[in-house]
């Protein structure tokens, strides 16, 4: 059984073990969310991205935009691979290229994530935290629908962490998604598990399940945010300090 994850570290380190079971099956565009508020993505990525280089794979990692790229290069003291913001992809991908992680893609820049991802036939395409749904910049109706026709409905979600209040949503490529709900001794349980995301309808009944099993439907049984939330208050104070 899964294991929810009690740090940040360890949830990268569960979210690359997830990417290496998806390129080892052959998935070409692999999502990684970890969707924990006020989360950094340049450190995030800098623990991510040994994943592809232990695969042995050549590949390239793209920024949201040039700026971000360069910063990334002089932090990571320019490692042999190339660092690039998105918007100078233009059919840049040379042969030996076999895989590219694209850091914090948004809405803004979905169009040259769909070019890139197009482009890469045969190779791996890894989007860590992407954004691309923003109603405001996407529109909603027809557009939107498009769009996730043509292309959202192409990516695999092979790592997906969301801490809720006092539960857990997490899946982990191979396996199914799951609801956990944490216990008054600071644990956690497993509620459901789902072959797709679940919808918030779905969710929502679960915990119904669960609070009219304990008879009594009127009180809340979910603890206070525990757990991965009181290390994300740390890991941010470690990252400002």
């Amino acid at each position: 059984m899964t294991a929810v994850p009690r740090s940040i570290e360890a949830a990268v380190e569960q979210a690359k073990t997830a990417t290496r079971a998806a390129i080892e099956a052959g998935i070409p565009r692999i999502v990684v969310d970890l969707n924990i508020p006020e989360l950094k993505a340049l450190p995030i990525a800098e623990q991510f991205y040994p994943v592809l280089a232990e695969l042995g794979l050549s590949f390239k990692v793209y920024f949201p935009d040039a700026g971000a790229a360069a910063l990334a290069r002089r932090d990571w003291q320019d490692p042999a691979f190339s660092i690039r913001g998105i918007n100078e992809f233009k059919g840049r991908l040379e042969p030996e290229d076999e895989a590219c992680l694209v850091i914090e893609p948004s809405a803004v820049e979905v169009n040259e994530v769909e070019a890139l991802c197009n482009e890469a036939t045969g190779k791996y395409v890894v989007l860590l935290n992407p954004k691309l749904e923003d109603i405001a910049v996407v529109g909603i109706g027809y557009t939107a629908r498009q769009l996730r026709d043509r292309f959202l409905s192409t990516l695999e979600s092979c790592y997906y962490l969301q801490p809720l209040e006092g539960a857990t949503l997490l899946r982990i490529y191979p396996g199914p998604w799951q609801v956990w709900g944490e216990t008054e001794d600071d644990d956690y349980e497993l509620l459901g598990e789902f072959a797709r995301k679940p919808s918030g309808e779905e969710m929502a009944n679960l915990f119904a399940d669960e609070e009219a099993q304990a008879g009594d439907a009127t009180s809340p049984t979910r603890p206070k945010k525990g757990g991965l939330f009181a290390e994300l208050g740390q890991f941010i104070r470690a990252l400002t300090q």
